[in-house]
């Protein structure tokens, strides 16, 4: 495949269609009973969970509004499932307290509970290709180093400012019990090593599945194009 026949500058902005919406509708019901049933359940409370999970509905939203004038391939539908499930696994018992994290912690002898360090993973690996997706699809930047760049810089960016985020959060929402939203667990480099992970996440996404990504924008290209 071409890069001409991926480039995105000549192609007219894409429709969503109903048979297009079956995908991210299923995800979303599968989303939804998780949504109620963890926000109603957790053991550390709703405040929590939704500074926890609030970015991931806030994503979902915004792909459900934007959905009939910029629909997306349908990998980031399924990335975003994916981040969305970490992001609500970390939120229902927090990310320091998570089972997934306890049982890693004893496996392998670490000191404390990095499901923290998958989330920031994570946080990199799932958005890196919505923001690859934008890009390609509304500028003109083409597919090669400085693109790689730009998005790298991006999600350290994100990161850095989530990172801001979470602590205005634990400041203002949750003064009292902070440190359980931040889960830094006495670790003084939390908020560097989070960032890193998320750059890490960036990285191997690109490198590995670049073009399984293109193969996804292409099908929606040819699904989604007026005729």
């Amino acid at each position: 495949m071409r890069n001409d026949d991926l480039d995105c500058a000549a192609v007219p902005p894409l429709t969503g269609t109903r048979d297009w919406a079956k995908l991210p509708l299923a995800l979303a019901a599968v989303l939804l009973p998780i949504f109620v049933g963890t926000l109603a359940t957790s053991p550390e409370g709703p405040l929590n969970w939704w500074l926890e999970v609030g970015p991931g509905v806030i994503g979902v939203v915004a792909l459900a509004l934007t959905f009939k004038s910029f629909p997306m391939s349908k990998l980031i539908y399924v990335c975003v499932f994916v981040h969305v499930l970490i992001l609500v696994y970390g939120g229902y018992s927090t990310y320091a307290k998570a089972p997934l994290g306890e049982w890693a912690k004893q496996a392998f002898g670490w000191e404390r509970n990095n499901y923290d360090k998958l989330g920031h993973f994570a946080f990199g690996f799932f958005p890196v290709f919505t923001l690859r997706e934008v890009l390609l699809r509304v500028t003109r930047l083409e597919r090669g180093g400085w693109l790689v760049f730009i998005l790298l810089s991006m999600i350290l960016g994100f990161a850095a400012f989530y990172e801001f985020i979470e602590w205005w959060g634990a400041l203002l929402l949750d003064p009292a019990g902070g440190d359980r939203f931040l889960g830094t667990q006495g670790y003084v480099w939390d908020a560097q090593s989070d960032m890193l992970w998320a750059g890490i996440g960036a990285t191997v996404a690109l490198a590995l599945f670049s073009k399984l990504h293109d193969a996804s924008m292409a099908k929606a290209r040819a699904a989604l194009s007026a005729p």
